[in-house]
C-alpha cells in the first residue's frame, strides 16, 4: 500500500551517480498498481533518467491529475516536491507553479483520460504557451480506475474486454502536440526502457514544452485480443523512428547499424521488440515532416516511436512574457508592489 514506505536501508555497495545518489534515492513509495502494469515500467524509466542526469531530487516538482497514471508520482522521487491536482487540471497547476518558481524542474504526469478527455483544453493551452516542462502521458486507451471504459485515445474499431467495439475516432496526442507548437515531441512504449530512458532524459534537458506519449498497456482491462493498446499489438506494429542515447558528461557511445535496418531490443519482461531505425532522410527538426511521417504511418496502422521533433532553439513561457530571472516567489515586497507611480505609468501605456 502507498502508506507503506520502502526501507531506508541502503547497501553500501550500491552504485552512485555524480552527486553521490543511488537509484534508491530516486524511488518513492511501494506501488499499488496491478502487477505487471506498464505504468510501473515508466516509473522505473523516470527514476533511471533522473539518476543518470544526477538531478538533485529537491529541484524537481512532480504534478499530476487523477487516474492510475496520476498515482505514479507517489512511486518515484520521494524527496521531491509533489502536487496531486483534480481530474484534468494538472497543466494549469503546473503552469502556475512554473510561473512562481522557474528554478524547479517540472514533471507533469498524466493519463489519456486525464489529458485527452476532461483535461484536453488544459493540455492544449499548456503546450501552445510553451511552458518549460516535461509532460508525460501514460496512455493505455481506457479508464483503468473505473473498470475499463474507452478513453479518447482508444482507436476506432478496437474492442473492450467485454467485447464492445469503439465507434469513436481516436485523439492522437502526439499529432496535437506537434500542431500546437510543442518543441520536443516523442512517443515510446512502456516495455522499451532502452528507448524511453534517454527520451525522458532529453526531455528534461530541453527548454520549452516537452511532450512524451507512452503507450502503456493496461493488463486488467486493455491487454486482450482486439485491443490496439495491448503488448502484443504494439510489438507487432511498432516502427521506431530512431535509436536514442543521451550523453551527459561522458564519453560518446557508438552505435553502428545502418539506416533502415532493424535492431532487436530485449524488454524488461524478457520479450523482444524490433526497432527500425529511420531512413537517413528523416529530419527531426522538420515539424511539418514529422506531422506527415506520423500521418503516413498511422494510415498503415503502425505505431511510430522515438524522437519525432525537437527545436534546439526553443523559447519558454518566461521568455514570451519577459519575466525577471529571479523566481517570482523570491521577489521582495518592493519589487512586487512598486507603488502607485509605477502602476499609473503601466496603466497609461495601455490606453
Amino acid at each position: 500500500m502507498t502508506y507503506i514506505a520502502k526501507p531506508k536501508f541502503h547497501h553500501p555497495g550500491l552504485k552512485k551517480n555524480a552527486l553521490g545518489y543511488t537509484h534508491r534515492d530516486y524511488e518513492g513509495k511501494i506501488s499499488t498498481l496491478c502487477a505487471g502494469c506498464g505504468h510501473d515500467s515508466i516509473t522505473a524509466s523516470i527514476i533511471e533518467a533522473c539518476y543518470e542526469l544526477s538531478i538533485e531530487p529537491h529541484r524537481v516538482a512532480k504534478i499530476s491529475g487523477i487516474g492510475c497514471s496520476s498515482k505514479t508520482p507517489d512511486y518515484f522521487l520521494g524527496n521531491s516536491h509533489g502536487f496531486n491536482s483534480v481530474h484534468g487540471r494538472m497543466p494549469s497547476v503546473l503552469t502556475g507553479a512554473n510561473l512562481a518558481n522557474r528554478d524547479l524542474i517540472y514533471l507533469g504526469v498524466s493519463g489519456d483520460g486525464d489529458s485527452a478527455s476532461i483535461g484536453f483544453g488544459q493540455f492544449a493551452h499548456s503546450i501552445r504557451r510553451g511552458v518549460n516542462m516535461t509532460y508525460i502521458v501514460e496512455n493505455n486507451g481506457v479508464y483503468g480506475l473505473t473498470k475499463g471504459q474507452f478513453s479518447a485515445t482508444a482507436d476506432r474499431g478496437s474492442k473492450s474486454k467485454k467485447g464492445v467495439t469503439n465507434t469513436d475516432n481516436a485523439i492522437d496526442l502526439v499529432a496535437i502536440a506537434l500542431q500546437l507548437g510543442a518543441t520536443f515531441v516523442a512517443r515510446s512504449f512502456s516495455g522499451d526502457k532502452s528507448q524511453l530512458v534517454p527520451l525522458i532524459a532529453a526531455a528534461i534537458g530541453h527548454k520549452g514544452a516537452s511532450f512524451i506519449d507512452v503507450i502503456s498497456p493496461c493488463i486488467a482491462f486493455n491487454n486482450h485480443a482486439g485491443s490496439t493498446k495491448s503488448f502484443d499489438y504494439v510489438r507487432e506494429h511498432n516502427d521506431a523512428v530512431n535509436r536514442l542515447d543521451v550523453l551527459v558528461g561522458r564519453d560518446p557511445i557508438a552505435v553502428d547499424y545502418a539506416p533502415g535496418t532493424v535492431q532487436v531490443v530485449e524488454q524488461h519482461d524478457g520479450s523482444k521488440i524490433a526497432l527500425r531505425k529511420i531512413e537517413a532522410d528523416y529530419d527531426p527538426h522538420d515539424r511539418l515532416g514529422a506531422q506527415t511521417f506520423l500521418a503516413r504511418h498511422a494510415a498503415k496502422g503502425q505505431i511510430v516511436t522515438g524522437l519525432l521533433y525537437v527545436d534546439p532553439d526553443a523559447e519558454d513561457l518566461h521568455e514570451h512574457l519577459n519575466t525577471v530571472e529571479t523566481p517570482l516567489n523570491a521577489l521582495e515586497a518592493d519589487a512586487l508592489c512598486p507603488g502607485s507611480a509605477v502602476l499609473d505609468k503601466i496603466n497609461a501605456s495601455l490606453r
